[in-house]
């Protein structure tokens, strides 16, 4: 017996149409809707019928059962584009207002442990992953997302298409990431896991991307089974190549550059993890003269 479908409201389905114009991601979608239902069940009524003080009250109790910083602000967001652009009563958010965030330093591997890490990696195409994202600092999702046409060997370059914030650009490809691609590449098309044209790293069925829930879970396995005991997931072997490479010289415009950054701001953060720059700096004390 088929389950009858809950009839979308009026309401519901404006903003629906509002996120659709504005070509919000599915994810957006999702989590803006879910703000939504939650300030509804919160305030017992229709969200259109809210007030200046629902909405303060509401982040008030947010804030009194333990939510997040994160999750509050992302519940701002959702409800900040109900009242702003589906109802057009932007005044109601007037007394609702994001928290700060905390900033926390990124957790980064040394060389070797990366090596550790990537040789730790019993399966041939999560391993090939690994080493691109620590190759060229794509996040776990543009990783996925990257087909064998993306490979340019000629130009020695791999093409981004609509990474975050929408945006095109290129990452470099070293000459040792070009052979372990060109290795899996050739055990994937001799194993039917590669269509013509395809992803470059397919799941289960080729016809589909590996998922970045998929690859996470893949570099925690690998980092218990070489023995690193720090909090890693694929978006470390981000904060490695950023890291590695300021250690190396690189001049940090080139790094946001490769990173996708928008702002410098975001890359300078890595200034404060790459230990080999600190070790070069002399302390005052080391300065002083012996009496």
């Amino acid at each position: 017996m088929d389950t009858p479908t809950r009839p979308v409201s009026p309401l519901r389905q404006r903003m629906l149409d509002d996120m659709r114009m504005r070509k919000l991601t599915p994810k957006t979608q999702s989590a803006y809707i879910r703000a939504v239902c939650r300030f509804t069940r919160y305030l017992g009524r229709a969200p259109d019928t809210a007030t200046v003080e629902d909405l303060r009250n509401y982040q008030l109790h947010l804030v009194d059962t333990g939510t997040s910083p994160m999750s509050l602000n992302a519940a701002i967001s959702g409800l900040k584009f109900f009242f702003d652009i589906t109802l057009q009563r932007g005044e109601l958010m007037a007394r609702m207002q994001p928290v700060r965030l905390p900033q926390r330093l990124p957790v980064v591997l040394s060389r070797e442990e990366v090596a550790r890490l990537i040789a730790a990696c019993n399966n041939l195409k999560h391993q090939t992953a690994l080493s691109l994202a620590y190759a060229t600092g794509l996040r776990a999702s543009e990783v996925v997302s990257l087909k064998v046409s993306d490979v340019d060997s000629g130009r020695m370059t791999l093409r981004v298409e609509q990474g975050k914030g929408r945006k095109d650009r290129y990452a470099m490809l070293s000459p040792l990431l070009l052979e372990r691609l060109r290795v899996w590449w050739r055990v994937a098309r001799a194993q039917g896991k590669m269509l013509d044209g395809g992803w470059l790293f397919p799941g289960l069925n080729p016809i589909e991307s590996l998922s970045p829930r998929q690859l996470n879970r893949a570099v925690q396995a690998a980092a218990l089974a070489a023995g690193i005991d720090k909090r890693v997931s694929m978006h470390t072997l981000r904060h490695c190549f950023a890291t590695h490479l300021l250690e190396q010289k690189v001049d940090i415009r080139i790094i946001q550059a490769l990173l996708g950054h928008k702002k410098l701001d975001t890359t300078v953060i890595y200034t404060q993890v790459a230990t080999d720059l600190l070790r070069e700096v002399v302390s005052p004390l080391e300065m002083l003269q012996p009496a």
